[in-house]
């Protein structure tokens, strides 16, 4: 508090402060005592009054003279300070009193001495009057201690207070005409030393101002002057080092000045040269995009067409040269994939997705894709996933599978013999993120040290040499570096010559809380014996069945196998099944049919599992190769599948494939590329479709006005009018016309620039990229119309009739598995949905009398909704096919809205039967 006040404030604090601590207590102290003086002074002359007042009342109070005694006691009255006077019989019994009532408390009654009491405000004195006091005033011989009477005064303190007040403010008016000079003195002391400072300080501030000319005149005191005088030589050092460093910028300036014309020019220089590379840029993405389209064009037709070929009845040599001709256009088109997806990381236009996803299916799907090249070179390819790695995840699958194909992909290359294992581990985990680490290890030719160093680069290859024997443009470890590093993770590689390489990714990806845990499908239990010789596939195996709820047993040689599945069958123990992991390094097809004959003697069922190269070889020695023969390495869903199948004792009832709608789709494919329009009318004419063609824009534009069409594929890069702008035209003829808008579908092959947000914009509703194949097509026409196409899966006769009756009505198996397995949910959802059936019928009878589609479509589309969680196939799929035929406006929709009532009749019926 003290560190914020003036050196003034000081001074006058330190001057005032002691002279009024000491004028306080000096003048406190003579006030008490001057108070206690008077205090004493007025006592001592009460006491005397009443020593001199009792011999005089004495002969009165003896004789009983009151009227002398009144006559006494008023003219005690008097006397200053004397407020009242009494006097008493030795009874104490009151015979006399002069002056207003007694206001203090009486004195104790003590016959032998004088009593008192005092009260800030007065002092009572009682005493006693004996016969000594009436001998002082006559010759009277009575008793001497003979009690006469009392005689009491009572003295106010009044004038003494006053006195006193006088005193005290007299004192103070001293005390503060002392402080007062004291303060002025202290002023003016401090004056003469606060004056000088503020001088300084001024000077000091315009000196850190800058104005260094500033100097201080003698301040009137030696010590204050010497201060000056330093100060004063410091500023003349600070202006001459000012003159100095002024002198010095001026050079530095000019230096700079000359400088800065030098950078300004190389600037200019540095701009142009950057709009140089911006435009070298630019139309290097517009070369590659253009390069994409003008090679994947002729490519679609080359993919596309070479599959309807493969389709015919051929020659083994013709089907030989076709396969060869699939497989090159495979091997080009993964090549211009990589050099655009490492464009498209350069230009910083790859947007990662964030969609669900399974870590073991996403493995496993890559193993299956990469196992023929693997088998082909007679390499094992086996999968680890530990228990504790979670499952459910968040990310980019598409993306993270790539990586994973580039990896396993060089591994398949550089190994010539032995085994590629891929692993999967959880390093951390909380409870929103995992961070895993996946490897990939191979014992193939391993990698120096200077192959390491330029292994992330582009365009390099682990064996540059010209014999060497794997091709490749260099850019997949590039590519799955950058992927890595756009998803927050990292990628190395651990690697010896001649001993192998591990390669690996350690990624972060969010969970997925909303995933359902996977469920075994069998009921455990179930004993299984397993032949595998290759220890790390065993391993795999045993992990999957035990997973599965299976009791395992592992044997490494036929022989064992055999021995212990009779062995446990003497002792009541016996396995339902054997899954044989074999190779026909290990065990021929013959010895593989002894060993199945024998197996099914003992009463046990056999799987077996071989390389996907190997297949025709054992296909002919099992009994049902359908259900019996596996390819490495095995999924878990097909090896659990194959497993229930083998251990039920009937055949598994297999899903009835879904109906296809009541009619074809209208399509309209425009194209300016003959051969593409060829491919995507034979492609879309074959699954069913009524296929339209135009060869470009205007003539897109004008086949919709003329025709009403459920689908456009339009071909985005066409000479004239392009496909953006015919977009553009039919949309802006359906508005004016009140037409409802056709799904329009971009079939386009950029795929550098960020073309879909621009394909979206101009009003095409999806997008598909060159080549396509009929799978593609397919489910796009029913994501969009809700029409089926034939795929190869389906048979090609298909009625055209909207009946449904082969479907099931009521299916508790369905309604359960909707219900995720739960019996109480299956049996509301139900209740809740035949509840409404009646309501819902009437509503659709009075919207098709009224003609009001709008309701209709409504009250069609809540129903379908209601069905969705319920085991009802055949009223779903009415729902689904008047819907879809309603928004269409097709006139099909009547027949469709007829079989919905008989479904909704059907299962009413059937429900009151159940029940």
């Amino acid at each position: 508090m003290f560190q914020d006040f003036s050196i003034k404030a000081r001074i006058v604090m330190l001057t005032l402060l002691p002279s009024s601590l000491l004028a306080l207590v000096l003048g406190s102290y003579f006030t008490w005592q001057q108070w206690s003086e008077m205090r004493e002074q007025i006592i001592e002359r009460g006491q005397l009054i009443t020593q001199q007042l009792a011999p005089l009342s004495a002969p009165s109070l003896a004789n009983g003279y009151n009227n002398r005694l009144q006559r006494i006691a008023n003219r005690i009255l008097d006397q200053s300070d004397i407020r009242a006077v009494s006097f008493f019989d030795p009874q104490f019994k009151l015979l006399v009193h002069a002056g207003p009532s007694i206001l203090s408390e009486q004195p104790p009654h003590d016959p032998s001495r004088l009593t008192l009491v005092t009260t800030p405000e007065n002092t009572h004195l009682l005493m006693p009057v004996l016969g000594y006091h009436q001998n002082l005033a006559s010759d009277s011989s009575d008793q001497e201690d003979r009690l006469l009477g009392w005689v009491a005064i009572e003295l106010s303190h009044h004038s003494a207070l006053l006195k006193g007040y006088r005193s005290l403010f007299t004192s103070l008016i001293l005390i503060l005409a002392v402080l007062l000079g004291s303060a002025l003195l202290a002023l003016r002391m401090g004056r003469t030393i606060s004056d000088p400072l503020r001088r300084i300080q001024q000077s000091v501030s315009q000196l850190r101002d800058g104005h260094l000319e500033t100097r201080l005149p003698p301040l009137g005191s030696h010590e204050l002057d010497e201060l000056g005088a330093g100060i004063n030589r410091m500023a003349e050092v600070l202006q001459h080092a000012q003159e100095e460093m002024q002198h010095s910028i001026d050079q530095a300036t000019e230096d700079v000045r000359q400088n800065l014309e030098t950078i300004e020019i190389q600037n200019i220089e540095l701009d142009m040269a950057r709009k140089e590379a911006l435009e070298a840029s630019r139309i290097k993405s517009e070369f590659l995009a253009n390069m994409s389209h003008e090679i994947r064009t002729p490519l679609n037709g080359i993919i596309g067409f070479t599959n309807l070929l493969q389709k015919c009845d051929l020659t083994p040599r013709q089907q030989d040269y076709l396969n060869t001709i699939a497989k090159s256009a495979d091997s080009l088109l993964e090549i211009i994939n990589e050099i655009l997806d490492f464009s498209k990381i350069e230009a910083g236009k790859l947007v990662l997705e964030h969609v669900p996803f399974n870590l073991r299916e996403l493995l496993q799907d890559t193993l299956t894709i990469l196992a023929p090249t693997a088998h082909a070179k007679q390499l094992e390819l086996v999968s680890l996933i530990y228990r504790d790695t979670p499952l459910a995840l968040i990310g980019d699958p598409l993306r993270l599978k790539q990586i994973l194909i580039n990896l396993i992909s060089n591994a398949i290359k550089f190994t010539n013999k032995g085994t590629i294992a891929v692993r999967a581990m959880v390093e951390d985990v909380s409870e929103e993120f995992a961070k895993l680490r996946i490897s990939i290890q191979d014992t193939g030719i391993g990698l120096s040290r200077e192959d390491l160093a330029e292994l992330f680069q582009a365009f390099s290859q682990a064996d540059n040499s010209l014999t060497r024997q794997t091709g490749g443009t260099g850019l997949g470890l590039v590519i799955s570096k950058r992927l890595i590093e756009q998803m927050g993770g990292e990628i190395g590689v651990d690697s010896e010559p001649g001993q192998g390489s591990e390669f690996w990714i350690s990624l972060s990806l969010p969970l997925d809380d909303k995933a359902t845990a996977e469920k075994p499908a069998l009921s455990p239990g179930h004993r299984v014996a397993l032949l595998e010789q290759h220890e790390l596939a065993r391993q795999s195996l045993m992990h999957q069945l035990e997973d599965c709820g299976m009791e395992v047993t592992a044997f490494t040689e036929p022989e064992s196998l055999l021995a212990g599945v009779e062995a446990a069958r003497q002792a009541s123990r016996p396995f339902e099944l054997a899954v044989l992991g074999v190779t026909s390094r290990d065990l021929n097809a013959e010895d593989l049919r002894r060993s199945v004959a024998t197996l099914e003697q003992l009463g046990c069922k056999s799987l077996v599992l071989c390389p996907t190269t190997e297949q025709l070889l054992y296909q002919d020695v099992l009994p049902d190769s359908h259900s019996q023969l596996l390819a490495k390495p095995a999924c878990s869903d097909k090896l659990q599948r194959a497993i229930s199948d083998l251990l039920k004792s009937e055949p598994t009832r297999r899903e009835a494939p879904r109906p296809l709608s009541g009619r074809a789709p209208r399509l309209l494919c425009v194209d300016d590329n003959p051969a593409n329009l060829l491919l995507v009318k034979t492609l879309l004419s074959d699954m069913g479709a009524q296929v339209s063609v135009a060869d470009s824009g205007l003539a897109a534009v004008e086949a919709v006005k003329q025709s009403r069409f459920d689908l456009i594929f339009m071909d985005v890069q066409m000479p004239g009018m392009d496909g953006r702008q015919a977009t553009v035209a039919i949309r802006e003829w359906e508005r004016s016309g009140n037409h409802s808008a056709t799904p329009i579908i971009a079939l386009t092959a950029h795929a550098l620039s960020d073309e879909k947000r621009a394909l979206l914009h101009s009003g095409m509703d999806d997008y598909l990229t060159k080549p396509i194949n009929e799978q593609q097509l397919a489910q796009v026409v029913h994501k969009w119309t809700g029409l089926q196409l034939r795929t190869q899966e389906q048979k090609p006769a298909q009625s055209k009739s909207t009946s449904i009756s082969h479907l099931s009505v009521l299916d508790p198996e369905e309604g359960l598995r909707l219900a995720a397995g739960k019996p109480d949910l299956a049996a509301d959802m139900l209740s809740m949905l035949l509840a409404s059936l009646d309501a819902d019928r009437q509503v659709i009878q009075q919207t098709r009398k009224d003609g009001d589609r709008a309701a209709l479509i409504e009250r069609v589309h809540r129903l379908h909704g209601a069905t969705r969680y319920c085991g009802v196939p055949q009223l779903r799929a009415a729902c689904q096919l008047s819907e879809t035929l309603l928004k269409q406006k097709d006139p099909a929709a009547e027949a469709a809205l007829d079989e919905l009532e008989a479904a909704i009749v059907r299962l009413a019926s059937e429900a009151r039967q159940s029940a």
